[in-house]
């Protein structure tokens, strides 16, 4: 038994096009694959590649939609006009118009040929013959303007920035450190953009910064965010808000990651770091816990209704993008001037203790040296004729055996 070969599958940007050609959403799309709108997105993207069924569904739908563009395209491609006949006395103007004008007159060589804009004339040879049919001409893409790196970063901020801001919220419940972590996350992409800007994915790169930031357990020791920040006015807020509070860190986010953001299991397990079974364990546990403090959310699509009014009932901003990018460039020349201070410090006291060390062995007990101005020990002197008798008669007491001597009066 033979497989038959498998269909192949255009570019990630050229199944976009066929899709926005087809004037197609992401979610219309993946309900005729019978997928998430996550997963289309991710296959688009370039992140994953589809497999099994759902890649042959995929790409028999991506054939279909090429081969009816190309038909639409057939159909749609206008004949070619007869240009007016040239006036007695022509006038050469330069011509400027747009590109769809100059498409759709006959093409003919500047040198030999006729003038564009004026008919052959009759015998010349230039006639087209009969019962051929005009080729279409092919109009010229649209040009994408090339964006320099601070005007593509700026796109990218104002894009993603007011949504991870809330996503941070939804993690930390203070408002302040959600901005904060955002503004650190653009700013070290602005520091590392040529490899973001090469990134499937800039802004789930920017997420997973922000993300660490904002779960980082070095925030607790900052004065700025030990005091307690007011909570939502909603009653119903505040209960979910603690509810998300309660779980830990990994739980939480891969919480919000997969019914806030609305991510797939295998994009939301590599974000997290973690396989695939693991976030899937988390994300049921995450659930458990929410349920069981607000039972009306078990089902995931109130749930991720719910996540989404909290994140969007809290009056949150972000900076300006240009603020963010000269902010992150303040930061940079500070850590490198440092680090050039700490690298002469240091330079500098390497020099001073050359210069200073001992050029000879010092042993480390210095031999004895006589010490002047000490008086010499004196001896005792002669004895009396009164200690030399208690002498001898202590020594003539002692031989006569155990008696004691006992103090007399005389």
């Amino acid at each position: 038994m033979t497989r038959s070969p498998a269909t192949p599958l255009p570019p990630p940007k050229a199944r976009r096009r066929l899709r926005e050609g087809a004037a197609l959403t992401q979610t219309q799309l993946a309900s005729r694959v019978n997928v998430t709108r996550a997963t289309i997105r991710a296959w688009e993207s370039g992140r994953t590649a589809p497999r099994g069924r759902k890649r042959e569904a995929y790409a028999r739908l991506l054939k279909t939609l090429a081969e009816e563009d190309a038909a639409q395209g057939t159909r749609s491609a206008p004949p070619p006009e007869p240009a007016p006949a040239p006036e007695p006395t022509p006038v050469i103007e330069p011509v400027s118009g747009p590109a769809s004008d100059t498409a759709s007159d006959p093409v003919s060589d500047p040198v030999s040929g006729p003038e564009e804009g004026s008919e052959p004339e009759p015998g010349s040879g230039l006639e087209p013959e009969s019962g051929s049919e005009p080729e279409p001409v092919p109009e010229p893409a649209p040009e994408h303007p090339v964006l320099t790196p601070a005007q593509a970063f700026d796109a990218l901020y104002e894009f993603s920035a007011p949504a991870l801001v809330r996503q941070a919220y939804l993690l930390t419940g203070r408002r302040e450190l959600a901005r904060e972590s955002v503004e650190r996350a653009f700013q070290t992409a602005w520091e590392r953009w040529p490899e973001v800007a090469r990134d499937r994915d800039p802004v789930g790169w920017v997420r997973a910064a922000a993300y660490e930031f904002a779960l980082s357990p070095w925030q607790r020791f900052r004065p700025r965010h030990r005091q307690p920040e007011p909570p939502p006015a909603d009653p119903g807020d505040r209960t979910l808000l603690n509810a998300l509070l309660r779980l830990g860190p990994q739980h939480r986010r891969t919480l919000v990651l997969y019914d806030g953001v609305g991510l797939d299991l295998p994009e939301t397990a590599a974000e997290t770091e973690a396989s695939t079974p693991a976030a899937a364990n988390r994300l049921l546990h995450a659930r458990e816990t929410v349920a069981g403090r607000l039972p009306a959310l078990a089902d995931s699509r109130v749930l991720h209704q719910r996540l989404t009014e909290l994140a969007s009932a809290e009056r949150l901003w972000a900076a300006k993008p240009t603020g963010v990018r000269k902010g992150g460039e303040r930061r940079a020349r500070f850590r490198t001037r440092a680090a050039i201070a700490f690298t002469v410090a240091l330079i500098g006291a390497t020099a001073l203790t050359v210069r200073t060390a001992p050029t000879h062995y010092e042993p480390a007990v210095s031999p004895g040296v006589a010490v002047r101005g000490v008086p010499p020990r004196v001896a005792p002197g002669s004895l009396s004729e009164a200690e030399r008798e208690l002498r001898q008669k202590l020594r003539d007491r002692l031989q006569d055996g155990p008696e004691r001597l006992e103090p007399r009066l005389e």
